[in-house]
């Protein structure tokens, strides 16, 4: 490659920004506090965020779990 003074071509990954720390809205207070524990179902649930790449564009999947029985109990796509 040297010889023929030729180069490669680097492409930079691409790298979703899915967070924005840098904010003014009012931040949601920790209340299992790191207690993934419950005794009965109703009484503490959890949700995470997670995001799908699709033909369409990007996909946003929200689910709620219970942590009792670690079933979950609902869930939203967000486009």
């Amino acid at each position: 490659m040297k010889k023929a003074s030729i180069k490669s071509i680097i492409r930079r990954k691409y790298r979703v920004q899915t967070t924005d720390s840098d904010h003014e809205y009012a931040i949601a207070e920790n209340h299992p506090d790191r207690d993934l524990s419950a005794q009965a179902t109703g009484q503490k649930r959890v949700s995470g965020l997670t995001y799908i790449r699709t033909p369409e564009g990007w996909l946003y999947l929200r689910a709620i779990l219970d942590l009792a029985d670690r079933k979950v109990v609902g869930w939203a796509d967000l486009r």
